[in-house]
């Protein structure tokens, strides 16, 4: 694993292990819950740098990195959103996917029946963000193999997040890059005009073919990035 130092609250920092291949993050005890709003917005640009189709493996036969107890599948909710998470049972820790990362943070979003319709009529299958498996969308809205509904990145919710903390008191993660807001922006505008039916969508679609809808949002965030960037 690799490690990403982050803002906690009461002026903490804490150690964040990052496992690239199984597309998850490891937090010791009540470290999810104590990020900032900047320390969120960092985990949610290094998924974006990142982000990669899940293999697909055993995870229940995963072990705590402290005690090395194999750890157990917990169920939880965030508001109205559900999602899991490989839990230590000595409470060392949890093990959470990217994706069950961004549902936590009400990052992610299942489709509406009306967006899920319009997807279909462009593209057949795509590949699931929390697992990796092909999903058939002629006949399914959820993976077949976790059960995760098909969703997309919530771009909306990331641009709230930058507003927060733009006002915040908490600046230990340094300033917010002021062409986030836009470009955040911009990519919301994209993934809702592919949505919409309005043409200029071949990108959005290529990227959901091959990345899923999530990496399709981030790839989205990502062309914005280099375009404002080589401007």
């Amino acid at each position: 694993m690799q490690e990403e130092i982050v803002s906690a609250h009461l002026g903490r920092r804490v150690t964040i292990d990052i496992c690239q291949p199984c597309q998850s993050f490891w937090f010791d005890a009540r470290e999810s819950a104590s990020l900032t709003p900047a320390a969120t917005l960092a985990l949610f640009r290094i998924i974006g740098e990142r982000v990669a189709q899940p293999r697909r493996n055993n995870a229940d036969l995963a072990k705590c990195p402290r005690c090395h107890a194999r750890l157990r599948r917990t169920h939880d909710r965030q508001r109205a959103t559900r999602f899991e998470y490989l839990r230590c049972p000595n409470d060392h820790g949890r093990l959470t996917s990217f994706f069950d990362f961004l549902r936590e943070k009400d990052f992610v979003r299942p489709l509406t029946p009306q967006q899920l319709e319009t997807l279909r009529q462009n593209v057949q299958s795509i590949h699931c963000a929390n697992c990796g498996a092909p999903v058939d969308l002629t006949s399914d809205s959820a993976c077949r193999h976790c059960g995760a509904p098909v969703s997309m990145l919530d771009l909306a919710q990331a641009e709230k997040l930058v507003q927060q903390l733009q006002h915040a008191e908490d600046r230990t993660s340094g300033p917010v890059d002021p062409s986030l807001p836009l470009e955040l922006a911009r990519a919301r505008r994209e993934a809702e005009d592919a949505f919409a039916g309005v043409p200029n969508s071949t990108a959005w679609h290529a990227s959901v073919s091959s990345d899923g809808l999530v990496g399709a949002g981030f790839a989205a965030l990502a062309r914005w990035l280099r375009a404002s960037r080589e401007s």
